[in-house]
């Protein structure tokens, strides 16, 4: 304990007292300035350490342990061991600011060397050992007199009514290896306020300049930093909220920005707040302690009435990131997508949801996943943000001063030589699938083949995948994706498991060959899953029959669903994913097909027709080709038959019919040319003729 011999604070005593049994009294410090202490390894067990560890801080800028020995007697009985003597370590000194972190057992502090700021580490052990972990420099000014501390209890000496004339300076860590620092100068304009952001573990800083609106109303509070794990939180009660995105924060849409008059900054508590260990938050006038979470029911809400691209960006990540019931998430997504998908203008609605859900989906399970999977559709982003500009600088990276790492170290340690090395982006893309794709694709027409082992083994990984897409839904499809024999899709499905497999084999360290397979199965399902849900989900919202739309007389339900699906087929083509409905020559595809053909504008049927290499797509061009041959034809007696080749195929109505086509098309070529098809022909109809017949017979 702590306190003042009288009101002057001419001395304080710092006392260790032995409650019971014997109720020693051991001073530690009797000094003409304040004194704070701090237990080392507050977790109480069974069995109790045979020796005690103590901070000691004092406001003259130096730390020392205290280590103090007990003994068991008499059963529970713990007492002191030589209470006359006391060993003790210094720890740090000459310091002007610190920060104790209690449940990582972390004092950060910050030394000034010739006028710039050190900021350094010091990891406390359960072994009574303590390590100095990092150097690292910081861009900001500090006064050689001052001296402030972070959570070492609420301090009163400071004017928390006017929390403003302070800087404010803290260290965020989360269990991915991330390293924040946040810092506030004290304020000098009503107008505007600047902090910044020291993203250590990616190598750069962000300082972030917010417009406060109306300078009718002066600032006395202070800016609050809130550590919430993959965010931190940073606002000023009144004038803004802004939610930084710490995991990945270099597209300023991926972080939300509320500033003035809205509901979000109203609601916040207008008492000043401290940030403690993890997401413990105190309150400094009621003396509560609250665990800060974000709220998912909220954040959904927020969703459906943000009118801005990137504020639609940044919460849809968000509410992602959260992880709680995840497929309760996706499914309010999906239909806020639904709903909404001709209102987003600066990225695409459904590639950002797959791409980002699909992530989040494995992402927890493995470190440094982040920077092999991508996180996000957009790769720039330049559209202002209402209220804010930015500047990013680079930062020079942390020095580390030891040489083994674990947990939390090592994940920072590999951030930063991923940093240093300044690698090739390695994320993830199917620019390896599509070539291979084509390249197949091209051997097949011309008969040229791959190994056996090689082809068969692309298929046995899309037969895993379709597999586990049926595990996860027990209940039957009303649209049929996936689930029928199509030799394209399915090739492409096996080079996205092959391709993404052996990428993460390269770049994964330390991760079994089983665990890896696993986590590419779960990650290609989980992509194509997602394509299933949202047509799906618009299928049952709209009520429609399953698998097939009506041919005639579309309801305005079937338009909209066939406008989303249209949306999907852009998306998953632009990120050359499997192509929703399969393209394969099913029954009920077909037919699903063939509604969709017949029921657009003529002129806008017949480019689709001719983009699409398919059995159906062949009877559409062969019909509209034989359409306008015989639009003015006139019946004359057939002088002859016409030679036939030696590999015609004796069929004699269509024989017959043929042989007209021809005798039209010999009269007057040029008139009857089929525009955009030079290979649409009498010969082409008789072929097309002949694959539907077959397909009908089930030949």
């Amino acid at each position: 304990m702590s306190f003042n011999q009288n009101s002057t604070r001419s001395k304080c005593l710092t006392l260790l007292v032995e409650i019971h049994p014997v109720n020693n009294v051991k001073v530690l410090k009797a000094v003409d300035s304040s004194i704070w202490v701090q237990f080392l390894y507050p977790q109480v067990e069974s069995h109790p350490p045979p020796e005690n560890h103590l901070l000691l801080i004092s406001e003259e800028k130096y730390i020392e342990k205290f280590h103090i020995h007990v003994i068991q007697e008499d059963g529970n009985k713990v007492v002191l061991r030589d209470s006359g003597h006391l060993p003790r370590e210094r720890v740090a000194e000459d310091f002007v600011w610190a920060q104790w972190d209690m449940s990582e057992q972390r004092l950060y502090y910050i030394v000034l060397k010739k006028s710039r700021s050190i900021l350094k580490c010091i990891q406390f052990s359960a072994n009574e050992k303590f390590n100095l972990m990092f150097e690292a420099p910081l861009d900001i000014t500090l006064s050689a007199s001052g001296f402030e501390l972070v959570n070492f209890g609420c301090d009163d000496l400071q004017d928390q009514g006017n929390l403003s004339k302070h800087l404010t300076l803290c260290v965020f860590t989360n269990h991915t290896g991330s390293l924040c620092v946040c810092y506030s100068p004290k304020f000098d304009s009503w107008e505007k306020i600047t902090y910044s952001v020291f993203y250590f573990h990616k190598g750069h800083s962000k300082t972030f300049t917010a417009a406060l609106g109306s300078v009718d109303s002066l600032v006395t509070k202070g800016l609050t930093f809130l550590n919430l794990d993959y965010y931190v939180a940073v606002y000023l009660p009144g004038h803004f909220f802004h939610l930084l995105n710490i995991q990945h924060p270099d597209l300023i849409c991926h972080s939300l920005f509320l500033t003035g008059n809205n509901e979000v900054v109203d609601m916040l508590p207008h008492s000043p707040l401290q940030s403690l260990s993890g997401s413990l938050v105190l309150d400094w006038c009621s003396g509560k302690l609250y665990r800060a979470l974000l709220n998912q029911s909220y954040l959904l809400q927020f969703l459906w009435n943000t009118q801005l691209d990137c504020e639609k960006m940044a919460v849809l990540h968000c509410v992602l990131s959260c992880g709680r019931d995840p497929r309760f998430l996706e499914a309010k997504i999906i239909q806020w997508i639904s709903e909404n998908i001709s209102t987003c203008h600066s990225f695409d609605l459904i590639q950002e949801f797959i791409i980002a859900s699909s992530y989040w989906s494995i992402y927890p399970e493995t470190s440094n996943i982040d920077k092999l999977l991508p996180y996000s559709s957009v790769l720039t982003w330049n559209t202002e943000i209402p209220g804010i500009t930015l500047v990013t600088e680079e930062i020079t990276l942390p020095f580390m001063k030891v040489h083994s790492f674990k947990g939390y170290w090592e994940k920072l340690n590999s951030n930063l030589e991923y940093v240093k090395c300044s690698k090739p982006c390695l994320l993830y893309n199917n620019s390896m699938v599509k070539r291979e794709w084509h390249s197949l694709i091209s051997e097949e027409k011309t008969g040229r083949r791959r190994s056996m082992v090689y082809v068969r083994n692309i298929f046995d990984n899309a037969m895993k995948v379709i597999s586990n897409l049926e595990a996860r839904n027990l209940e039957p499809r009303l649209t049929p994706l996936f689930q029928e024999e199509d030799y394209h899709q399915r090739l492409l499905i096996g080079l996205m498991v092959s391709e993404l497999r052996e990428h993460l084999l390269r770049h994964l360290q330390g991760i079994g060959k089983k665990k890896i397979e696993q986590m590419v199965l779960d990650y290609i399902s989980k992509l194509l899953d997602l394509i299933c849900q949202i047509l799906e989900t618009s299928w049952r919202t709209h009520h429609l029959h399953p698998w097939v739309l009506h041919f005639r007389r579309a309801s305005a339900a079937e338009f909209t669903v066939f406008h989303i699906m249209t949306r999907i087929l852009e998306a998953t083509m632009s990120l050359f994913l499997p192509l929703p409905p399969d393209l394969d020559n099913s029954e009920n595809n077909e037919k699903l097909k063939f509604s969709i053909i017949v029921r657009l504008p003529p002129h806008i049927g017949q480019k689709i027709c001719r983009l699409w290499d398919h059995p159906m797509s062949s009877n559409i061009i062969s019909r509209n080709h034989v359409k306008q041959l015989l639009l003015n034809y006139k019946k004359q007696p057939q002088s002859s038959m016409i030679d036939k080749s030696p590999g015609s195929v004796e069929f004699l109505p269509l024989n017959y019919f043929i042989e007209i086509l021809t005798d039209i098309e010999s009269s007057n070529q040029a008139l009857y040319a089929f525009e955009g098809h030079d290979n649409v022909d009498a010969k082409f109809v008789e072929e097309a003729a002949l694959k539907h017949t077959t397909m009908l017979l089930g030949l």
